[in-house]
């Protein structure tokens, strides 16, 4: 359903080159949830405008729907849908203006924007709001919006970008929930880009994780997981951090990376199960005090920070700072 094949795009700022995105290949098929990840400035946005003929590629070949990106755009814009970052709403139009035009502006006829733009609303539970005008609305209510005008033509793709930013934990979860339900009922392809690697992890088919322009890794969530070895262990103890640290050193030889952070330590070891009866020992035999032991089990950000040695989740609080220009 999307294809591309070194896609790359290049912009001159102050006289010199910058390489958004540098010879990326990416397979979509059809019916997939593919989640393409990085931190801010990566080229996620960049490869998104360009798949969604809004910005053309500097090189490279790309299919979209079956429509060849450079030599048939019309055609690509016909079968996909795009949720931008900042959506695309006018706060002084109702919502059903708003569903309506967007269905008109994709050719359908006024009889069927409206009733495609019922099915989407009630879909995504807006029914009700209809005569509200789109400044009214809450956050996640607006970003409902955002996805319905994605999808009142019934494209094969969808595209979003960052479709949560923004919401709190439980409009978020809702929101995924209602995306969901709309790919298994209606079989669309979604391509989407998140800073939430929970998103990511809990409700994608696979995960591109991009850097510097070009995709450095790919796979389900599990496979990308499993390329970090072994599980990390953390415990609290209010004692001398030295003879704890030296008691988990020579009980536990298999364990690595010990790191002290206040009356925090954690270390990473094969199984991390396996190994709390013998930590618990080891620190009771030293007379030390536990206040809590965790086994935390690899996460996409733990890949992520093994591949690139940066941490997406503390780009992702940068990012409230300094905005994604890619």
């Amino acid at each position: 359903m999307i294809t591309t094949r070194g896609l790359t795009r290049s912009f001159h700022v102050g006289g010199q080159q910058v390489d958004a995105v540098r010879g990326v290949d990416i397979d979509v098929s059809a019916g997939e949830c593919v989640t393409l990840l990085g931190p801010n400035g990566a080229g996620k946005t960049t490869s998104f405008r360009m798949l969604t003929t809004l910005l053309r590629p500097t090189s490279g070949t790309a299919t979209v729907a079956g429509c060849d990106l450079l030599a048939d755009p019309a055609s690509v814009r016909r079968n996909i849908g795009y949720v931008a970052q900042g959506g695309g709403t006018s706060g002084e139009y109702t919502v059903f203006e708003e569903i309506e035009l967007q269905g008109r502006l994709y050719g359908l006829s006024k009889a069927e924007a409206r009733r495609r733009g019922g099915e989407v609303l009630e879909q995504l539970e807006l029914t009700g709001l209809e005569k509200r005008l789109v400044s009214t609305l809450s956050g996640g209510q607006r970003r409902r919006l955002d996805v319905a005008l994605g999808l009142v033509h019934s494209p094969q793709v969808v595209f979003l970008d960052e479709p949560t930013s923004g919401l709190d934990p439980q409009s978020r979860a809702a929101l995924w929930k209602r995306l969901h339900m709309l790919r298994t009922e209606l079989g669309t392809t979604v391509f989407v880009t998140t800073h939430y690697l929970e998103e990511a992890d809990a409700f994608s088919d696979r995960v591109l994780i991009i850097d510097h322009g070009q995709i450095i890794a790919e796979g389900t969530p599990e496979a990308l997981k499993a390329k970090v070895t072994g599980h990390r262990v953390e415990i609290t103890v209010p004692a001398d951090m030295v003879q704890a640290t030296a008691a988990i050193a020579e009980r536990l030889p298999d364990a690595t990376d010990l790191l002290v952070r206040g009356d925090n330590v954690r270390f990473q070891v094969p199984r991390g199960e396996a190994v709390i009866p013998e930590l618990i020992r080891a620190l009771d035999l030293a007379n030390i005090p536990t206040l809590s032991i965790q086994v935390v089990r690899p996460t996409l950000d733990d890949i992520f920070l093994l591949l690139t040695g940066r941490s997406i989740r503390e780009d992702a609080i940068a990012k409230t700072s300094t905005p994604d220009r890619t």
